[in-house]
């Protein structure tokens, strides 16, 4: 994370404050005297103590400006009274909570901050200078920022050297000297398809939420170089809403937003649609993206149902894989809803497991593995319960979660993977795709 000033818009905080659920203040360190201590309970009491702080990030109260992120029991807070870069100040917050978590073992709460106080002042004199945001590389901060007893390696002057130049230097996200036996490379493309459908089968809105996970154990300083589809293009000013189509297309992709580790080197990314970067040692995130045009969904389904007065529901859904035959999906799970006064609810089908479950609404159906090109129908009848005040049954939507290997939604494919390196030496790469279901809904015909 750099810091920058451009134009007016100057990226600085006077104060980082750690909030707990009770309005509380843990953490308190003042980078700068524009914002009292007095100014920041005020916006404590008003704003997180009556359970305020999740309707807006930023609020201004007297001329201050309070940009803030609520974390499981935790409030994050930044002051300012400049006309800062509130998405910078957002993001750094962002940072600071995965660096708590990279010290506290995935745990952010306040137990762990009221433990480690000592350490949290240590690392916000380290991340924020004067107000402005610094390194924030938890892989960075670990080799001068410890946990615990004193580390004795620290007194060797060579040992130090290395740190103020991973620190400083150009490439402060991965250190000298690497060595591994077995270089490897595993790439992991993840997609997420949100979707809703209308009662006819048509899209009404979808999008694929895509990142691209990396784990590197890579000998040396190599520079990779990584490459999507021939036909990629970014978008601006793309339809919110976007469109979905059930069959594959070669008509490339269409990018909407796009966001790079900062490893990626942009300028060669703009001129070739190509990703230049030295990589992090370990496991880090390459990229990540949103697509709303020209998506592959995976399933078609066809719901039918018929209210027999005020008596019976019965339900008959259809659906079919629209995937090739040599895939097949994994932990398929509808959810089909009935009306809460359902009793006696019988359930059949050919293939899976199908379960009224009350507490959770409607019928679960399951199956562990869905072949491509699969067709299964399940077909559910309950009958209603008198009730007192008749109201009428709002059918929401049927849900569907899935996991499909080897297929992405997207259409986004890997090219090629190089990999240089002045041994010269040749990794091994594994490469996997997954498809998994974001809010994944079909709506049922209402009256």
């Amino acid at each position: 994370l750099r810091s920058c000033q451009r134009g007016n818009f100057i990226s600085m905080a006077s104060s980082i404050v750690f909030i707990n659920q009770k309005g509380e203040i843990l953490i308190y360190r003042r980078f700068r005297d524009d914002v009292s201590r007095a100014e920041t309970i005020n916006f404590c009491n008003k704003i997180v103590a009556t359970k305020e702080a999740k309707e807006s990030p930023i609020v201004n109260i007297d001329n201050v400006s309070f940009i803030h992120t609520t974390q499981g029991e935790i409030t994050l807070l930044a002051t300012t009274t400049a006309n800062a870069n509130a998405a910078l100040i957002m993001q750094f917050l962002y940072q600071m909570v995965s660096l708590c978590k990279a010290y506290f073992g995935g745990q952010f709460d306040e137990n762990q901050i009221r433990k480690n106080f000592v350490l949290i002042y240590e690392l916000l004199d380290e991340v924020m200078d004067y107000g402005f945001p610094q390194i924030t590389d938890p892989d960075v901060l670990k080799l001068y920022i410890t946990q615990g007893q004193y580390n004795p390696s620290m007194s060797n002057a060579e040992r130090l050297r290395q740190i103020t130049i991973q620190a400083t230097g150009a490439i402060s996200w991965r250190g000298e000297n690497i060595f591994y036996r077995k270089n490897e490379v595993y790439i992991d493309i993840i997609e997420n398809v949100n979707v809703l459908l209308s009662t006819r089968g048509t899209v009404l809105r979808s999008d694929v939420i895509g990142q691209v996970l990396m784990k590197t154990q890579l000998s040396g300083m190599p520079e990779c170089k990584f490459g999507i589809n021939d036909k990629l293009v970014i978008r601006s000013g793309a339809n919110p809403h976007g469109g979905a189509t059930a069959t594959n297309t070669n008509r490339g992709i269409s990018i909407d937003d796009i966001k790079f580790h900062q490893c990626v080197r942009l300028g060669k990314f703009d001129t070739e649609r190509s990703i230049t970067f030295i990589p992090p040692d370990g496991t880090f995130e390459l990229m990540t993206y949103r697509i709303t045009q020209n998506i592959n969904l995976p399933f078609k389904i066809i719901p039918m149902v018929q209210e027999f007065g005020t008596n019976k529901v019965e339900i008959s859904v259809q659906i079919k894989a629209i995937f090739d035959r040599a895939n097949y999906a994994s932990n398929v799970v509808m959810k089909i809803p009935l009306p809460k006064n359902a009793s006696q609810v019988k359930s059949y089908c050919g293939t899976g497991k199908a379960r009224y479950e009350p507490e959770n609404g409607g019928v679960f159906w399951r199956i562990k593995r869905f072949a491509g090109d699969g067709e299964y129908m399940v077909r559910t009848e309950a009958f209603l319960t008198q009730t007192k005040t008749e109201k009428a049954w709002q059918r929401p939507p049927i849900t569907l979660d899935f996991q499909v290997p080897m297929f992405t939604a997207s259409g986004l494919r890997v090219r090629y993977l190089r990999i240089y390196e002045k041994s010269g030496y040749k990794p091994t790469k594994w490469i996997r795709y997954i498809t998994k279901a974001g809010q994944y809904e079909h709506r049922i015909q209402r009256k």
